[in-house]
């Protein structure tokens, strides 16, 4: 069981770790999120979790960041989805618009549209083998994907549909919105990766919709960027 300071600490930690990717520490954390509780009372509690599995050091030095079981925790429990501003909505439902007999143009408007709301890679697929990607600038952007290893496996996947396939079904057991954090994706040089999708159906079309990122991506805003995407195609696409 975990108490309600170690509860808030784990989203402190998070938080601050999605908006700086930087190692946290116990001072800032401390001035910034009001815990109520000295420097010294929040490094003994981020020892505790720890040794518990929330947290680790990449160095020792450092200070700390989230495991997998932080991040699982915090999309169970913790995580507030932020409202897409409805100026926003209208203009994307007027962009995949003009696309809406076609429907393969519609699935890449969608794609280029949710990369430049996630501000990571997306991708969109068909049943019948077509993938469609859009924003891999963006991956750039993002220090875990510095490594030219880990962009080229982030690339390969989405170029191999069959590939891409067998990694979403480690996320079969999940409804609604599915993510891979880390090692569940099940390729090693995405360990520090998530891949957050959701399944469509439109008409008598149907695939998977979806982003790739770091793990420590903005879940509050990417979510609710896939699910109006999804929305938008199938409301768009269901006359095929």
């Amino acid at each position: 069981m975990l108490s309600e300071r170690q509860l808030q600490l784990i989203r402190a930690v998070i938080d601050e770790y999605i908006r700086n990717a930087e190692p946290v520490g116990s001072v800032e954390i401390v001035s910034k999120y009001n815990l109520r509780c000295s420097p010294a009372t929040v490094r003994n509690e981020m020892a505790r979790l720890i040794e518990m599995g929330f947290l680790e050091m990449l160095h020792t030095s450092s200070g700390r960041v989230p495991t997998k079981m932080a991040y699982r925790l915090y999309l169970d429990q913790m995580m507030e989805e932020r409202e897409l501003p409805v100026l926003q909505e209208v203009a994307l439902k007027q962009r995949l618009w003009t696309n809406r007999f076609e429907f393969e143009k519609l699935l890449r408007e969608a794609v280029l549209a949710l990369s430049e709301m996630s501000k990571s890679l997306a991708f969109a697929t068909t049943e019948d083998g077509f993938i469609s990607y859009a924003g891999a600038a963006n991956i750039l952007d993002h220090k875990e994907f510095w490594d030219i290893d880990v962009a080229k496996a982030a690339l390969s996947l989405l170029d191999e549909y069959h590939l891409l396939e067998r990694v979403m079904d480690n996320a079969q057991l999940q409804s609604g919105i599915k993510t891979l954090i880390e090692e569940e994706i099940g390729v090693e040089k995405l360990n520090r990766c998530s891949m957050i999708f959701t399944d469509y159906t439109a008409g008598k079309r149907s695939g998977k919709l979806g982003v790739l990122g770091p793990s420590r991506i903005s879940y509050p805003e990417v979510i609710p960027s896939i699910k109006y995407v999804k929305r938008l195609i199938e409301e768009l696409g269901g006359s095929w």
